[in-house]
């Protein structure tokens, strides 16, 4: 149960009594509320009161007469609207001509409620702006996440794209002013490092797009009878290029088929992403050994490596969005920081689970297990 601070400014004795009468052991509650809304009344009873209280405490929700002794409610509600006061405000009145209506409206009044009223209908006044403050609340959390993620978004591909653009053009000046010769052969490192670079901003790019799809809701999934060992065989042929500069050994373990039906995208997205890990945190002359089979219940996917390994603080960030692990050992390997975030999302689509295993220096090991119920 959650408690909401409600501030009852009225100099009508009367009127205060009967509302913690009626409110004393009253809740809000509704379906999209993760807990009921209890309240804890505070009283003032002058416009000047009610400006001290909001100046020293938090209020939720204001119930504010506009005939009071010295300031008037409307006033007291213009120093709310002025103050940038986080509260909902209703005003209670015997009397409320256009002009209050709408200066009350322009400062954020959220409704009157008039005098006299019964317990019913300030009970169904109060449970009707708690559900108006609750959403507005949700909706600002929403807007104020969603710009976080828009800045780191732009951050990271702003940083991460920014380094290899500048490798790649710095390679090109050096070749197009033939500062080593006009002999091909000795620019081949500088052209091998240029399409390092470049495979390293297409994933990134193709990271982002997968992220915004998934995050955005507006991820079209096409769902077909899919060989699971076929996907995971390209995944494989995808990576085995950086296995070989890094002599790594690559140990598939495959039924002949395992078809479900499914998207095969999310499946390649989820491989990718566990064999892509695998390799780049390995050491050099290192294996990764990768398994697909079923059992009663759950489509089974494990990947582990023989790589730097992670601490239980490192394992515990894994899965944050634009979070990267970064230490001595990782420092010069590029990424968006996404990847893992990614494939929890498609897990999570999938209505599977991820299970991590890893010590430093000893390796890790992921296992993906998505029901089978799920892929019918």
């Amino acid at each position: 149960m959650e408690t909401l601070n409600l501030l009852i400014v009225d100099d009508e004795p009367g009127i205060r009594t009967g509302i913690h009468r009626s409110l004393r052991d009253y809740s809000v509650s509704f379906p999209f509320f993760d807990d009921d809304f209890n309240f804890f009344i505070t009283d003032a009873e002058s416009g000047e009161e009610a400006i001290s209280i909001l100046d020293s405490k938090k209020i939720d929700i204001v119930l504010l007469d506009n005939k009071l002794p010295g300031i008037e409610g409307i006033e007291v509600l213009e120093y709310i609207n002025r103050n940038s006061i986080d509260c909902a405000v209703m005003m209670i009145t015997s009397y409320a001509s256009i002009d209050l209506a709408l200066r009350a409206t322009n400062n954020g009044a959220y409704n009157f409620i008039p005098k006299p009223f019964t317990s019913q209908d300030l009970k169904s006044a109060v449970e009707s702006i708690t559900k108006q403050l609750f959403l507005k609340r949700m909706t600002r959390k929403m807007k104020e996440a969603a710009k976080q993620v828009r800045f780191k978004f732009l951050s990271v591909l702003s940083h991460e794209l920014k380094s290899p653009i500048n490798a790649v053009e710095g390679y090109l000046r050096i070749m197009k002013d033939r500062q080593a010769g006009d002999d091909i052969a000795a620019y081949e490192k500088m052209i091998d490092r240029s399409l390092t670079r470049l495979d390293s901003m297409r994933g990134l790019i193709m990271d982002m797009l997968d992220f915004t799809r998934i995050e955005s809701g507006k991820k079209n999934r096409i769902i077909t009878e899919v060989d699971i060992v076929e996907v995971a065989k390209l995944a494989v042929d995808s990576i085995y290029p950086v296995a070989i500069q890094k002599n790594i050994k690559i140990i598939s373990k495959f039924p002949e088929q395992l078809k479900v039906k499914a998207d095969s995208g999310e499946f390649e997205i989820i491989l990718n992403n566990l064999l892509s890990n695998a390799v780049k945190y390995n050491r050099e002359s290192g294996k990764v050994k990768i398994t697909i089979s079923s059992d009663e219940t759950n489509l089974n996917m494990e990947v582990e490596d023989t790589g730097i390994g992670m601490s239980d603080i490192e394992q515990s960030m894994l899965f944050k969005e634009f979070t990267r692990i970064k230490t001595d050992k990782t420092k010069n390997l590029s990424g968006s920081g996404l990847g893992l975030s990614i494939m929890k999302k498609v897990v999570d689509l999938n209505h599977g689970s991820i299970e991590v295993r890893s010590q430093p220096d000893a390796g890790s090991k992921f296992l993906v297990k998505i029901p089978l119920d799920s892929l019918k």
